[in-house]
C-alpha cells in the first residue's frame, strides 16, 4: 500500500536548523521515497514499508547525532506527492 507521511521534527535543545536539515537529507539520501519539503513539514510518499523504514532510519540517525527530539507524524494511505524520488 502506498502512503504519505507528513513529518515535523522539533529538537529539544540547541540548534534547530541543523538537525532538521540533517533529518530531511537522510530521508532523501535513502532514495526509496519521494519527498516534498516546505516551511512547515516534509511529506514523503512511497510503499508503506519504505516510508516507515525511512522514518525509523532517519530518526535513529538524528537521535544519535543530535540527541533528544520530538517527531510529529501523520500517515495518510493512498495519498501521494507530485515529486518522485531521483533516478539513479
Amino acid at each position: 500500500m502506498r502512503v504519505t507521511a507528513e513529518l515535523s521534527l522539533y529538537p529539544l535543545a540547541g540548534e534547530i536548523e541543523g538537525p532538521v536539515w540533517a533529518f530531511i537529507e537522510h530521508i532523501i539520501a535513502a532514495n526509496r521515497c519521494s519527498a516534498a519539503t516546505n516551511s512547515m513539514s516534509t511529506q514523503i510518499t512511497g510503499e508503506s514499508r519504505d516510508v516507515f523504514d525511512c522514518v525509523r532510519d532517519a530518526l535513529e540517525a538524528s537521535y544519535a547525532q543530535f540527541g533528544r527530539q520530538v517527531l510529529v507524524a501523520k500517515f495518510i494511505p493512498e495519498h501521494h506527492t507530485d515529486i518522485e524520488p531521483p533516478q539513479s
